[in-house]
């Protein structure tokens, strides 16, 4: 990796010569913002940065799959193959989730390449590969559809259509519903849009069965009602970043009163829903116990979020600390959820 890292040399390479290295890079290698600021502008964004002299590691392409997000969504899908009746050859099990992964890292990197311009602008995001020129937006856009089409088409050879369609519809869902039509145009951007994030449970069911019937759709609408109380609790506490974006979250465009709300509405509807698979007897005790554990647990942290200290306009007076505890506890609540899910399944 070749870079300026010293601010010294920086200057004096400058004063050597009224070119600017700006002048032989393409403009979507820039930062974002940098092409319509002045000379020095620019070359504050670079020695800031530190990234027009950088190459891409393989740490950064690693950063475009968003594997924090990622870790969940195969989680999901992983579940749903394991809890679905039949077998499945372990290889062509691990086939499939390797495509599930792939096809959700593709999702993450075309979002990359499409909310460049919002990354730039929020705190939590401006680090991320293409708006600190790192990555360029091209190659980012071509590295995540390489990946969609790949994952899509292999779960369709190796495993079945039924799968293949679903995988399909979901990347589709997530980069046309979600990333380019509703999220910066309605505050029910994360409800509508959740639905992507529901579907690897149903796409690992169908790799096993061929087929869709009502317990994948149970787990898909488990993850789809658990998606606005988890994000709004993050939302909550990255309300600035998202006023500054502009993008219409629930907080920016309803005030934190009607978010807080809102988080205890959606949590009341997934907690009995939580307990369907035991209802409809697909699961035994083993899960019952731990869906009315968790749920409770839920229940109450989402309680502390509409009770916590707040001036008139419902802005935290604790730095939304019961928003972030409530936002780190619903992603446990779904990781064991589904674990004993799987675990009652096993030992049933």
């Amino acid at each position: 990796m070749t870079g300026i890292t010293d601010s010294g040399t920086a200057r004096d390479q400058r004063s050597a010569s009224d070119t600017s290295p700006l002048d032989t890079l393409p403009l979507d290698r820039l930062p974002l913002g940098t092409s319509s600021l002045g000379h020095g502008g620019v070359q504050a964004a670079i020695l800031h940065d530190g990234a027009l002299f950088q190459q891409a590691e393989l740490r950064d392409w690693f950063a475009l799959l968003k594997p924090r997000v990622l870790t969940l969504v195969v989680f999901t899908g992983l579940i749903g193959l394991l809890v679905a009746p039949g077998h499945l050859n372990p290889i062509l099990a691990f086939t499939a989730v390797l495509c599930i992964t792939v096809a959700a890292g593709a999702c993450g990197a075309i979002n990359m390449w499409y909310d460049r311009d919002i990354d730039a602008l929020m705190r939590r995001t401006r680090n991320r590969p293409i708006p600190a020129g790192r990555i360029a937006p091209g190659e980012a856009l071509g590295f995540g559809i390489t990946l969609a089409v790949a994952a899509v088409i292999m779960m369709g050879l190796a495993i079945n259509v039924a799968a293949a369609s679903i995988l399909g519809l979901s990347v589709c869902f997530y980069v046309f519903v979600y990333t380019m039509w509703l999220k910066r145009r309605t505050p029910q951007n994360i409800v509508i849009g959740g639905a992507a994030g529901a579907f690897p449970a149903v796409i690992g069911w169908a790799a096993v069965t061929g087929s869709v019937d009502l317990v994948p759709l149970i787990l898909f609408a488990i993850v789809f009602f658990w998606t606005p109380p988890h994000f709004w609790s993050l939302a909550l506490w990255a309300n600035d970043d998202y006023r500054r974006a502009n993008v219409p979250m629930l907080p920016v465009v309803a005030g934190a009163k009607e978010t807080r709300r809102q988080i205890v509405l959606y949590s009341l509807l997934l907690v009995p829903l939580s307990l369907a698979p035991w209802a409809i007897g697909f699961s035994g005790i083993i899960y019952a116990l731990a869906a009315a554990v968790l749920g409770a647990g839920f229940l109450v942290c989402v309680w502390r979020v509409a009770r916590d200290q707040q001036d008139p306009s419902g802005v935290s007076l604790t730095n939304d600390a019961p928003a972030r505890a409530a936002f780190k506890y619903s992603i446990i609540y779904l990781f064991v959820l589904f674990a004993a899910l799987a675990v009652d399944r096993l030992a049933g």
